[in-house]
C-alpha cells in the first residue's frame, strides 16, 4: 500500500473526518447533523483517513431517511469526483510526501478544503 499512497483517490459519502466506514447516512441522521455530503480523498493505509481533495455539502432534511439522504449525496458525488480528478490530472492538487495536500493556484488558505455546493 505504501508505494500507492498518493496515487489512488476514493470518494466517501460523508464529510470526512465525520462518519468514516459504513452506514454513513444513517449515522449522520442519528447524530442530528444538519448537513452531510461527500469527500474525495487520497487513499492511505488508514480507512477513510487520507488527505482531502474536495468536499460537497447537502442539507439533511427533517424527513430524510437513509435512502433519501443517500440519493441526495450521490447526486453531488457525481459532480465532485470528476472535479477532483480534473484537479489532480491538471497538477493543481497533489499529495506531498508529508501526507498533506498542496493546491496550486487557489486564493486564500492553500490548506483549506475545497467545498462545492
Amino acid at each position: 500500500m505504501r508505494r500507492l499512497t498518493g496515487r489512488i483517490l476514493n470518494i466517501h459519502p460523508s464529510l470526512l473526518p465525520l462518519f468514516p466506514g459504513l452506514h454513513t447516512h444513517q449515522r449522520a441522521i442519528d447524530a442530528g447533523m444538519r448537513v452531510s455530503g461527500c469527500t474525495v480523498h487520497y487513499v492511505t493505509a488508514g480507512m477513510d483517513e487520507g488527505p482531502v481533495i474536495a468536499q460537497s455539502v447537502v442539507p439533511i432534511l427533517p424527513d430524510d431517511t437513509e435512502d433519501s439522504l443517500a440519493a441526495r449525496v450521490l447526486t453531488v458525488e457525481h459532480r465532485t469526483y470528476p472535479l477532483a480528478l480534473k484537479l489532480v490530472a491538471e497538477g493543481k492538487v497533489h499529495m506531498r510526501t508529508d501526507g498533506t495536500v498542496e493546491r496550486a493556484g487557489f486564493f486564500g488558505d492553500p490548506s483549506a478544503t475545497l467545498v462545492s455546493a
